[in-house]
């Protein structure tokens, strides 16, 4: 968690067509569990929204849905809804009036935060039994054939390029202060069956990935593709992939 009075590096700025791309889609089920818990379907709002991935989920589910990122890349590249309305916007600083808000969401974002200033706003934007739910997904997981060269790709090669907020994310987001009364969270998993280009895209939009590249260790990047790409066979074929769902949710 950042706490510093200076932003955090936004790795997200640039790229967003990729991330719009390759990153995993959330299961349904996730949105709908979450207006279940809401007080009221009035207004949900999606902080670090990215391209949409939750946002637009969430827009069957609430008469308006707010996505805000301060990515204008991220936000360029998403679909419009007519019952979303999309801005530029850090989550320290939410542009919404007070009491507003029926649900508020961050998806594989809140790692990102200041996360004590966060929480100030969220307050401020609720409406009576608001609902907060920080939402990260887990480290994927390969069929048996592929996991044991991509674990050890993930925690031993590329681990050391990851920066220190994605140590809240493996552990999903266990170790942070929550100061809400908490909720239950379903046994929830994002699935995929991915062709060997889009699970390399995807591995190109990880923030570790760039920072490999600056530090010019490319080729750690390049072994890997290789033996994965031996490992996978055709790359026609798809190949299950499933990553897991971690929440916090309170009620605030």
């Amino acid at each position: 968690m950042s706490n510093s009075a200076n932003p955090a590096r936004n790795w997200f700025e640039q790229g967003g067509r990729a991330y719009a791309r390759f990153r995993p889609e959330y299961p349904p089920q996730l949105a709908a569990y979450l207006a279940e818990l809401a007080p009221n379907q009035r207004l949900a709002v999606d902080v670090g929204c990215g391209n949409g991935q939750l946002t637009q989920l969430l827009a069957p589910h609430f008469n308006a849905v707010v996505g805000l990122d301060p990515s204008t890349d991220q936000i360029a590249n998403i679909v419009p809804h007519e019952r979303i309305h999309y801005q530029c916007a850090p989550a320290e600083q939410l542009p919404l009036t007070d009491g507003c808000a029926s649900l508020i969401t961050a998806a594989q974002a809140a790692h990102w935060f200041n996360l004590p200033s966060f929480f100030q706003e969220a307050r401020r934007i609720a409406a009576p039994s608001c609902v907060l739910a920080l939402i990260s997904y887990g480290v994927l997981h390969l069929e048996p054939a592929l996991d044991k060269r991509f674990q050890s790709f993930y925690w031993d090669e590329i681990g050391p390029y990851w920066p220190p907020e994605r140590k809240l994310v493996d552990t999903g987001y266990a170790t942070i202060d929550f100061p809400f009364e908490e909720l239950g969270a379903p046994t929830l998993e994002i699935r995929a069956d991915w062709h060997l280009s889009e699970f390399l895209g995807y591995l190109l939009t990880w923030s570790a990935v760039r920072s490999a590249k600056e530090a010019g260790r490319e080729k750690v990047l390049l072994d890997f593709a290789d033996d994965i790409s031996s490992l996978w066979g055709d790359a026609n074929i798809t190949r299950a992939i499933s990553w897991p769902i971690n929440m916090r949710i309170g009620r605030l």
